[in-house]
């Protein structure tokens, strides 16, 4: 029996579809968002989760209350789960952070650790706690139970490579589109990515087969 945890990234907001950087900012879902969340408690309720948890930023929070009412299930908040802190990034497009900042946009777009913006969260800060909060929810499970996290696109690959101890996984994997999920698996003394980037209806149907994907790997 394994536990499986989905790492669910939230519905969409202005910001999103603007390309600006969020970090910290509370911004509210749009309406492609909520249906975004709406898709997302249709496509995990037939999975039976058993626990949910949330990011406490607001557009992490109303999907995970979506999510929640389809599911029967109360959002937990856990604010380690936040997306990463982008300091004087945030509400800056791409462009307008390579023109404010050349040399902080050079170092991010090279993958490098810094410099950083003014209030900036370093990608080891975020990795430590988002990996230390998920390995605490996947714990929290019982063999066979399916949990879910409400999370954020960068903190989920930053998470990821913390727990699958994959150095490159914040360059390997594309970023989750808004309301897809990652499915990662327990069967004991390791953990494995067995999905990513599953939009909501396409993830029941990976459920009877999570445990046969990780047993031939």
């Amino acid at each position: 029996m394994i536990r499986t945890l989905l790492l669910v990234r939230h519905g969409r907001t202005a910001w999103n579809l603007e390309g600006r950087l969020q970090g910290h900012a509370d911004v509210a879902l749009d309406d492609v968002g909520r249906e975004q969340a709406d898709a997302l408690g249709a496509g995990l309720a037939p999975l039976g989760p058993a626990r949910l948890w949330s990011s406490d930023l607001r557009r992490a929070e109303a999907t995970a209350s979506v999510i929640g009412a389809a599911c029967a299930l109360p959002v937990v908040p856990d604010p380690r789960l936040r997306e990463y802190d982008v300091g004087a990034r945030s509400g800056l497009t791409p462009a307008e952070f390579a023109e404010q900042y050349p040399e902080e946009h050079a170092a991010w777009n090279a993958g490098a650790p810094g410099p950083l913006v003014p209030g900036e969260e370093g990608a080891a800060e975020v990795a430590a706690r988002t990996s230390t909060a998920l390995r605490e929810h996947m714990a929290s499970l019982a063999p066979g139970e399916i949990g879910v996290a409400v999370m954020h696109g960068a903190c989920i690959k930053t998470a990821l490579g913390a727990l699958l101890d994959w150095p490159g996984a914040r360059r390997a994997l594309a970023g989750l589109d808004n309301g897809a999920i990652a499915v990662l698996v327990d069967r004991g003394p390791e953990l494995r990515l067995v999905a990513y980037n599953v939009p909501p209806a396409g993830v029941a149907a990976l459920a009877p087969d999570f445990a046969s994907r990780t047993a031939a790997r």
